[in-house]
């Protein structure tokens, strides 16, 4: 099973890539079906297949949706969510296609008060239903919120990333509330709930607000002795319940921090390697062009 990347995305649709997405703090856009399947028409449907990315899509026609080993046929107006995770195809069965769709990473959402674990949430995990028909009262709610997206993203307006993400949490919540309740709360087994305690003590120490505000847990072994497991049994959870190690999980949150900060605040580097958990700065340089192949510098320009 291929993953399609955001590149070849754009490329399928005919659209141009934002410069620097590579580079950016996460990556959000919203589409207008219509436009786009008129623009389409002539090509290939798109294959079944694992993207590189996050969807949530209003659909207004005939359709039928194949996610995972579900085949579901849609007969008027649908909220479709997709995962990475989870391969996924939308083949249009009639002419008449409207609606609207937006694409993000996780690292989009990494800066919500929240702290959201895209993949721990229901809608997005491979048990969950991700297709829901909608009653008319419903669809026009929905579509008012990405009337807003579009609004927002071609505005001027500084903030507007930051609504741009509250309107994804929104129809999130939203599908997540037409969800059946036995998805919301399902039991946890012991492994599970010592990996949700590290999932949440790693983010509570996110956002970094002022340079005077450090983190405390930097290393898998501070994570385990303040969950009071030995280091090998949080790895080991951690492996079974999220595919990553200890190291990768804690090194993935505070690059995606570091990013933020080097983008959208004027903290100078050593600053920046402080707030992290940093003594030197030589330190975080390093860690930085390990994990990103740019050097702090590099990548804030």
């Amino acid at each position: 099973m291929k993953l399609t990347s955001l590149e070849q995305f754009y490329k399928e649709i005919d659209a141009t890539l934002p410069e620097g997405v590579n580079k950016e703090i996460g990556h959000f856009n919203v589409f207008d079906i219509a436009a786009l399947f008129e623009r389409m028409k002539e090509k290939k449907i798109m294959p079944y297949n694992r993207r590189a990315y996050y969807k949530i899509s209003l659909v207004k026609g005939r359709n039928r949706a194949e996610y995972a080993d579900k085949i579901i046929n849609i007969e008027k107006n649908a909220l479709l969510f997709a995962t990475p995770k989870i391969p996924y195809h939308w083949q249009p069965l009639d002419a008449s296609q409207s609606g609207h769709f937006c694409v993000f990473t996780s690292d989009f959402l990494v800066k919500t008060k929240s702290g959201v674990v895209l993949d721990e949430l229901p809608i997005f995990k491979a048990s969950g239903y991700p297709v829901f028909q909608l009653p008319p009262e419903d669809e026009a709610e929905i579509e008012a919120v990405f009337k807003k997206m579009h609004r927002e993203i071609n505005s001027g307006y500084a903030f507007k990333y930051d609504l741009l993400r509250n309107y994804v949490l929104e129809l999130i919540h939203y599908g997540q509330k037409l969800q059946p309740a036995t998805a919301l709360h399902s039991g946890h087994t012991a492994s599970e709930r010592v990996a949700s305690l590290f999932l949440e003590l790693l983010e509570r120490q996110f956002p970094i607000e002022t340079p005077q505000q450090q983190i405390e847990l930097r290393s898998a072994k501070d994570f385990a002795d303040r969950l009071s497991v030995h280091i090998n049994h949080l790895n080991s959870v951690l492996k079974e319940n999220t595919g990553k190690t200890t190291t990768y999980l804690i090194s993935n949150r505070i690059i995606q921090e570091a990013k933020f900060l080097l983008k959208q605040t004027d903290w100078n580097i050593s600053e920046i390697a402080y707030s992290l958990g940093f003594e030197e700065v030589a330190h975080f340089s390093n860690f930085f062009k390990r994990q990103t192949n740019y050097s702090p510098n590099n990548f804030r320009v």
